[in-house]
C-alpha cells in the first residue's frame, strides 16, 4: 500500500483528478450549509431568469463589496420571447457567513448560518434558475449527494457477492464450478435496459423517487456481480495451486478459511481497479436513468434529471448555464477514470505493456 501512493503521488494529473473529486465531495457533504436557497425552493417570478452578475466596483469606478441588481422580466411581443434586465435602482450586497433558512448540521445541532447570503430582498442565484424558479446552484449541490454517492450503494453489493461467488467457484471447480458459472452467465445474460423499464413501471407509485432508484441500483447491484465473479474464479483457479495454499490445507485450515484468508486477499490489486473504474459507470448509469425518466424524478434533484431540462436546442443557445450538471458529470467520471487508469498501471505493469 506505502508502494502504490509513492507511485501514485508521482503522477501529477491523478493527484489533480483526486483534488477535483475531494472538492466535489466536501461540496455536496456541506450542500446546506453553502447553498443559499433550501432545497424546494421556487420563485416562478424567475423562470429561467440568468446568472446574476456580481460586480466589486461601482459605475463611478470606485472599489466596493461583492454586490448584484435583482433581475426584472419582461415580454418581448416582437420576439415573443422572455427577457430579463437589471434593476439598477437597487444594489444588494453579498455578505460571507450570513444567516438563512435553518438547518442541522451533520443531523446533530441546528444552525442557520451559510456560507454566504444577500441583503433582504435581493436574490442570489449564481446559476440562474430551471423552468419553475428554482436556483440552480443549489439543486447542484443537493443532486450531487444522489449522483455521487448512489452508486457505493451497488459496489457493497455486487462487489462482496461477486468475490465470494468467483472464489468458491474457482477454489472448488468440477460441478461445481460449471454448475456456478453457467447461473453467472444466465444472469449476465438479462437484458439491463428492459429490465429497468419493467421495474420502472411496476415499483409502487407512493415511493419516493429517491427510494424507487434506491431499490432499481439494489436490483442491479445482484445483477451485475456476475462480470465480477468470472474474473475472480480465473484469478482463483491460479491462485490455489500455489504452495502457500496447499500448506494451509496441509495444516487441516477449512476450505472457507483458506478462501476468505488466503485466496481472495491475493485478488486485492483487482478488486481495487474495478472498484475505481466502476464507481463512474454507476454515475453515468444514475444520470442517464434519470434523464430518461426512470430514475430520480422531479421536484427531487439529480444532476441527470436537471440536465434534461437541457436537451431543448433553444435552452442549449440562449440558457447555457443549464449544461452545468452535463459538465459536472463529465468532470466525476474523467477524474475516477483517470485514477483507476493510474492504479491499475501501478498494481498491473503488464496492463501498461498491452496496451
Amino acid at each position: 500500500m506505502n508502494e502504490l501512493i509513492k507511485k501514485f503521488k508521482k503522477d501529477k494529473i491523478s493527484i489533480i483528478s483526486l483534488f477535483v473529486l475531494i472538492f466535489l465531495y466536501l461540496m455536496i457533504l456541506f450542500a446546506t450549509f453553502i447553498s443559499p436557497y433550501e432545497k424546494n425552493y421556487s420563485d416562478r417570478s424567475l423562470s429561467y431568469s440568468p446568472p446574476n452578475n456580481i460586480y466589486t466596483i461601482t459605475p463611478e469606478g470606485k472599489f466596493s463589496k461583492p454586490y448584484t441588481y435583482n433581475w426584472i422580466r419582461n415580454f418581448n411581443t416582437h420576439t415573443l420571447n422572455l427577457e430579463f434586465r437589471e434593476d439598477r435602482s437597487q444594489k444588494y450586497y453579498l455578505h460571507f457567513f450570513s444567516k438563512g433558512f435553518e438547518y442541522k448540521l451533520f443531523g446533530i445541532f441546528k444552525t442557520d448560518i451559510h456560507l454566504f447570503g444577500i441583503d433582504e430582498g435581493g436574490k442570489l442565484h449564481l446559476l440562474g434558475c430551471d423552468i419553475n424558479g428554482r436556483d440552480n446552484f443549489s439543486r447542484l449541490l443537493y443532486g450531487g449527494r444522489i449522483s455521487l454517492t448512489i452508486g457505493f450503494l451497488a459496489l457493497l453489493i455486487s462487489f462482496p457477492i461477486g468475490l465470494i461467488y468467483g472464489g468458491i467457484s474457482g477454489y472448488f471447480g468440477g460441478k461445481t464450478d460449471i454448475i456456478l458459472m453457467r447461473i453467472s452467465e444466465a444472469v449476465m445474460s438479462i437484458p439491463t435496459f428492459y429490465l429497468l423499464i419493467i421495474l420502472a413501471a411496476i415499483l409502487p407509485s407512493n415511493m419516493t423517487s429517491a427510494q424507487r432508484f434506491a431499490l432499481i441500483t439494489v436490483i442491479l447491484a445482484f445483477i451485475g456481480w456476475a462480470g465480477f465473479a468470472r474474473v475472480v474464479r480465473g484469478m482463483v483457479l491460479s491462485i490455489k495451486t500455489e504452495d502457500y495454499v496447499k500448506a494451509a490445507k496441509s495444516i487441516g485450515a477449512s476450505n472457507f478459511r483458506i478462501i476468505l484468508k488466503h485466496i481472495l486477499p491475493q485478488t486485492s490489486s483487482y478488486v481495487i481497479i474495478a472498484i475505481a473504474l466502476s464507481v463512474p459507470g454507476f454515475i453515468l448509469a444514475e444520470s442517464g436513468l434519470s434523464f430518461l425518466g426512470l430514475g430520480i424524478q422531479q421536484p427531487d434533484a439529480s444532476w441527470g434529471n436537471m440536465l434534461k431540462e437541457a436537451q431543448e436546442f433553444a435552452n442549449i443557445i440562449y440558457r447555457p448555464w443549464l449544461l452545468t450538471p452535463g459538465f459536472l458529470i463529465f468532470i466525476a467520471v474523467l477524474s475516477y477514470n483517470i485514477i483507476g487508469d493510474t492504479i491499475r498501471d501501478i498494481l498491473d505493469p503488464k496492463s501498461k505493456i498491452r496496451t
